[in-house]
């Protein structure tokens, strides 16, 4: 079958469906109607169509830009070494998304072994979440 024929029969099953299935569910619901096609070339095919599936739940905004536009400074200079423990450490923090919404972690890194030197998982993302990462390292 022609990549033509493919996007005519994917454009009238994704219509039937109400418009809902990504190209997972349409590859799955292709190949149950005898169309044995790749899924790549199903997302392909999709993509050129402009033909999308419905994400259920709202986007959570999870970065929020400071009033200035600036960001923090790198103040080690992309320069991740250290000669003895408890030189340099390194902070980050991070959000999982859960079963029951998200958890975010902060962590604190001593650069010369490598391991976790303080965290704080919270269901929150305040500053106390970062601060408290700090506290329990120190």
């Amino acid at each position: 079958m022609s990549d033509a024929q493919l996007s005519e029969v994917i454009g009238v099953e994704h219509a039937a469906n109400y418009g809902v299935y990504g190209a997972r569910k349409m590859w799955k619901h292709l190949h149950r109607l005898g169309h044995p096609i790749g899924r790549c070339t199903v997302e392909r095919l999709m993509r050129a169509s402009g033909l999308h599936g419905v994400v259920r739940g709202r986007a959570k905004r999870t970065t929020i830009p400071g009033k200035d536009g600036a960001r923090a400074g790198d103040l080690v200079n992309r320069a991740f070494t250290a000669t003895a423990p408890n030189e340099l450490w390194v902070a980050d923090f991070t959000y999982v998304r859960t079963w029951s919404g998200f958890c975010y972690v902060a962590f604190v890194i001593d650069v010369f072994s490598r391991m976790i030197v303080g965290w704080k998982a919270d269901t929150n993302m305040r500053a106390a979440l970062v601060t408290d990462a700090l506290e329990m390292a120190a």
